[in-house]
């Protein structure tokens, strides 16, 4: 769970996290916080025995904080958790279920597939969400619906095998790029309908037009130009992006 300023909801996250029926770690890592994230996460470990937590000392971004977050792991499959409410983790069993029913490799939680209830999305951010998906598409030859969704769910041989270098909003197409690219076996991406709760930006939202134009420029670079490298670990503090 990367976190960054989110002193508002965190507790709450974290008891809805904690009150799913599975066996958990949960991994929080806070990206430089300016608000009282890091007091509410010290109480929460010391509340929960199956919370750790880290703490970046200068904001790295999400890719940056999910990297951390991935290299502490020791669970058999890894799930991505925003600190905001908007992804609700009664979602669960039917992220994970594909992996458990030895189906999938990695599952992608759509917000547009029509799941139990969703907000009605700002327009625009919508436009953009579902353009930048068609163009990853287009890339990697998938047919996803919602490639710039939070929730997705990997075994951890997945994450093993991927080199991330994007630290901030980039991580979301260069990870689908990456998985796309894996061949000989290819993972095998399965795709269900999730809740959605998004928050407007007057309430918080952090991603904006300067986080899509990132996204296409890493679209490219990480579908076109980057040869597909294994890495053994993925790095715990990626370096930072040098274009």
């Amino acid at each position: 769970m990367p976190v960054y300023n989110e002193e508002a909801t965190l507790e709450e996250i974290v008891r809805r996290v904690q009150a799913t029926p599975y066996e958990k770690e949960l991994i929080l890592v806070n990206d430089c916080s300016k608000d009282r994230t890091r007091e509410i996460m010290g109480e929460l470990e010391k509340r929960y025995p199956n919370v750790r937590c880290f703490h970046h000392e200068q904001n790295q971004g999400k890719g940056g904080a999910l990297a951390t977050g991935f290299s502490k792991v020791s669970g058999d499959i890894v799930l991505i958790q925003d600190a905001d409410l908007e992804y609700d983790p009664s979602d669960y069993a039917a992220l994970l279920r594909p992996i458990l029913e030895g189906k999938a490799d990695v599952v992608f939680g759509s917000r547009f597939l029509g799941g139990a209830y969703t907000r009605v999305h700002l327009f625009w951010h919508y436009v953009g969400n579902r353009g930048l998906t068609l163009l990853s598409n287009c890339f990697t030859n998938l047919n996803l619906t919602d490639m710039e969704t939070c929730y997705k769910v990997f075994r951890r041989e997945v994450l093993q095998d991927v080199q991330l270098k994007s630290n901030r909003f980039g991580f979301e197409p260069e990870i689908t790029a990456k998985i796309a690219r894996k061949k000989t076996p290819a993972w095998r991406v399965y795709e269900v309908p999730i809740s959605y709760s998004g928050r407007t930006y007057e309430e918080g939202k952090k991603i904006g037009w300067k986080d899509g134009v990132r996204a296409l420029y890493c679209l490219a670079k990480y579908s076109l130009k980057e040869p597909w490298a294994k890495a053994a670990e993925v790095q715990a503090t990626p370096a930072q992006d040098k274009e």
